[in-house]
């Protein structure tokens, strides 16, 4: 027991939050769509619902993923928070097909809602917390990459760096995206339906919802789907293999993997030295790559091998290789 909470501790804070956050709207939602019928409000409490029920998984995987390698497990637990991820968008995936078929059904048989003052009163309550857990998030992947950011800069900077964010903090910052964009729509759509008349606006804009939960999907589906399997992380390939053969006891590179695994990098190296050096030497290089290594951003794992010199150069860095130059034309 101790150990859970240890390890609770260190989950994604992020998905906790956005988490409890997202129960109480989805609570609200649900009370203010009971007493007024709106479908935009329909809309809104499902994604929030599903919000809380994924992003609470995810915090759970994030903390898992943390568990330290077992003579069972020995490469450790970090991709489980891809697992959980993936679990967690056919949540969003099924909300989504439901909010989608609720916006048909209501352009079809289109139906006068009450209540205008309560609904946009929560939906902008919504659109306010969903908000500022958008913004933590993305503070949060902005930090990760180096950059001092503030309320007003954190988005635009985490845009720049989603790339390489934090699997759990991805997920929470594209969800919180829509659901703060979605409860946007959702008031422009009520106050059209009221100022106008033209009732399907609610339909519409619960589809517009739907539609973008399942680009959170697919997006968040295919990166995680590529963390689950395992995939190389290319830039931090071709920097660690700059750094290995910067060390002028090492005569070439046999092989080098780096591999995604959750939160953290995993290396794996087989490099080639003079076969007249002594087991001593060799060791004390293998010393200073594993300090060196260990040091640079999010590796948590390092295997080197070694290996006698052939006089035959194997390997060639990422950005000298025909294909990658290729793929940059």
């Amino acid at each position: 027991m101790k150990e859970i909470f240890h390890l609770l501790k260190q989950g994604n804070k992020p998905s906790l939050l956005a988490a409890i956050v997202n129960l109480v709207l989805g609570i609200v939602k649900g009370v203010a769509f009971f007493f007024t019928g709106n479908v935009a409000m329909f809309a809104e409490m499902m994604h929030s619902l599903g919000d809380a029920a994924n992003q609470f998984f995810v915090f759970i995987g994030s903390a898992l993923s943390k568990k330290a390698p077992t003579p069972k497990f020995p490469t450790g637990f970090g991709r489980v928070v891809n697992l959980v991820c993936l679990g967690a968008v056919l949540i969003v995936g099924i909300l989504a097909y439901e909010t989608i078929v609720e916006g048909i059904n209501h352009i079809v048989h289109p139906t006068t809602s009450t209540g205008l003052w309560i609904t946009i009163s929560v939906l902008a309550v919504g659109v306010i917390l969903e908000g500022s857990v958008l913004i933590k998030a993305a503070t949060e992947i902005a930090q990760d990459a180096g950059e001092k950011t503030n309320p007003l800069t954190a988005i635009p900077k985490a845009l720049k760096h989603l790339k390489n964010a934090k699997p759990a903090t991805k997920l929470v910052f594209m969800e919180d995206s829509v659901a703060t964009g979605g409860g946007v729509i959702a008031i422009i759509s009520v106050v059209i339906s009221h100022l106008t008349g033209f009732e399907a606006a609610e339909g519409i804009a619960s589809i517009l919802i739907g539609l973008m939960m399942f680009y959170v999907v697919g997006t968040v589906f295919l990166e995680n789907a590529r963390g689950a399997i395992g995939e190389t992380d290319e830039e931090m390939l071709n920097h660690i293999a700059y750094l290995v053969s910067d060390d002028p006891n090492i005569r070439d590179i046999k092989r080098l993997e780096v591999i995604k695994e959750g939160e953290f990098l995993h290396v794996e190296l087989m490099a080639e030295v003079d076969p007249t050096l002594s087991f001593a030497y060799v060791d004390d290089i293998r010393d200073h790559l594993m300090e060196i290594l260990l040091a640079q951003k999010k590796v948590s794992r390092v295997t080197i091998l070694f290996d006698e010199d052939d006089g035959v150069t194997n390997w060639r860095h990422i950005d000298e290789r025909p294909d990658q130059l290729k793929t940059k034309d």
